[in-house]
C-alpha cells in the first residue's frame, strides 16, 4: 500500500471526492476502504459558506483532517483540499472495514456488521476517530494509503442530511457497495 502524499489533496474537491473511493484509511490499528464521500466547497450547505475559527481548516489547509461533532454526538471525519485558496474538504460518509472488525464491534457496541461504518458518526465511533484528530496533518494519526483497488462504477446524488443546495450533486460512492450509508 502506498501513503497517498499531501499534493493527492490540493486538487479540486469534487475530483479528491470521488478519487477518495477506494482508497484505505488506517487509523487506531483499523483499516478500511472509503466507499462513499461528499465534496464541501464555499456553498450554502458548507461550513466554509462563512469563514470561522471553525472552519478556517478548510480555507488554510489541504490534506489535514477536519472532525466536528453533529447533532451534539457524533463526529464527523474530513478531509481538507484546494491547494489554490479556495476552501473545501471531503466529508468520509462510510467505509467498509478491512482489518480490526472485532475492535470496531466493541466501540459501536453492536455485532451488526452492515451498521458498523454505513454513516459518517457511525464510522468515526468505529475507528475511535473524536475532536483529538482535528487539525492534525494526514498521516499522524491518520493515514490514507492507495492499495491499488479499481472502482468499476461510481454513483452520485445529492449530499444528505443537509437543508441548502441540495441542487449539487457532490455525494458519490460505489455503486453496489452494501456499505454505503442508507
Amino acid at each position: 500500500m502506498k501513503l497517498l502524499p499531501p499534493s493527492f489533496f490540493a486538487g479540486d474537491t469534487i475530483t479528491v471526492a470521488k478519487e477518495l473511493l477506494g482508497k484505505v484509511i488506517s487509523v487506531n490499528g483499523c483499516t478500511a476502504r472509503i466507499v462513499e464521500t461528499e465534496a464541501y466547497g464555499k456553498d450554502p450547505a458548507s461550513h466554509a459558506f462563512t469563514r470561522t475559527e471553525r472552519s478556517a481548516l478548510m480555507y488554510d489547509t489541504y490534506g489535514h483532517v477536519y472532525v466536528y461533532l453533529i447533532y451534539g454526538m457524533y463526529n464527523c471525519i474530513n478531509f481538507t483540499t484546494e491547494k489554490k485558496g479556495e476552501p473545501g474538504a471531503v466529508l468520509i460518509r462510510a467505509v467498509e472495514p478491512l482489518q480490526g472488525m472485532e475492535k470496531m464491534k466493541k466501540l459501536r457496541k453492536t455485532e451488526k456488521v452492515l451498521n458498523l461504518c454505513s454513516g459518517p458518526g457511525k464510522l468515526c465511533q468505529a475507528l475511535g476517530i473524536d475532536k483529538n484528530h482535528n487539525g492534525l496533518p494526514l498521516g499522524k494519526g491518520v493515514k490514507v494509503y492507495d492499495d491499488g483497488f479499481n472502482i468499476t462504477k461510481i454513483g452520485s446524488s445529492s449530499r444528505i442530511g443537509i437543508k441548502d443546495a441540495l441542487d449539487l450533486p457532490w455525494r458519490f460512492f460505489v455503486e453496489g457497495s452494501e456499505w454505503v450509508s442508507r
